[in-house]
């Protein structure tokens, strides 16, 4: 199965790629929108590359790369009814949320802002400018690349 590419989005005052640096991986809980929590599921696999993208960043942008290091499972945090995520519609032998576990890639040495994004050639049809408030999207292998281009230059 060819590798897939996605844009992930974070707060950064919530977790930052900093963060994920330090901690080497994550479970990415708490995704509460169907579109997302079915593209967990069913599309993300280990090895998918990730923009991991600060949003209510000043500015707002690409903070560096990631990887899908474990597909989708069920997010135990929808069962614990002390957890800020807890459903109570959501049952272990019928789960309604997922959740995948990032992994630490690189940081870019500067963000990639989403103005410089919007201006760049060959980015125009991406889903952020379609659906930009989705936390998770597909973003195609040439994005990707040219995206991680932007993020290397000093």
């Amino acid at each position: 199965m060819p590798k897939s590419y996605w844009l992930m989005k974070s707060e950064e005052d919530v977790y930052s790629i900093r963060d994920l640096e330090r901690d080497g991986k994550t479970s990415w809980e708490g995704v509460r929108n169907y579109e997302a929590r079915n593209l967990m599921r069913d599309k993300m696999r280990v090895g998918d590359e990730v923009l991991f993208y600060h949003s209510n960043a000043t500015p707002p942008g690409v903070a560096g790369l990631a990887r899908i290091a474990r597909k989708g499972y069920p997010d135990p945090f929808a069962f614990d009814e002390k957890s800020r995520y807890f459903d109570p519609r959501s049952h272990p032998d019928e789960p309604r949320w997922f959740m995948v576990d990032l992994e630490f890639v690189e940081a870019f040495p500067r963000m990639v802002s989403l103005e410089e994004l919007r201006s760049t050639p060959g980015l125009g049809e991406m889903v952020l400018w379609k659906r930009s408030r989705l936390s998770i999207q597909p973003v195609t292998r040439e994005d990707f690349g040219i995206i991680r281009k932007l993020g290397l230059r000093s």
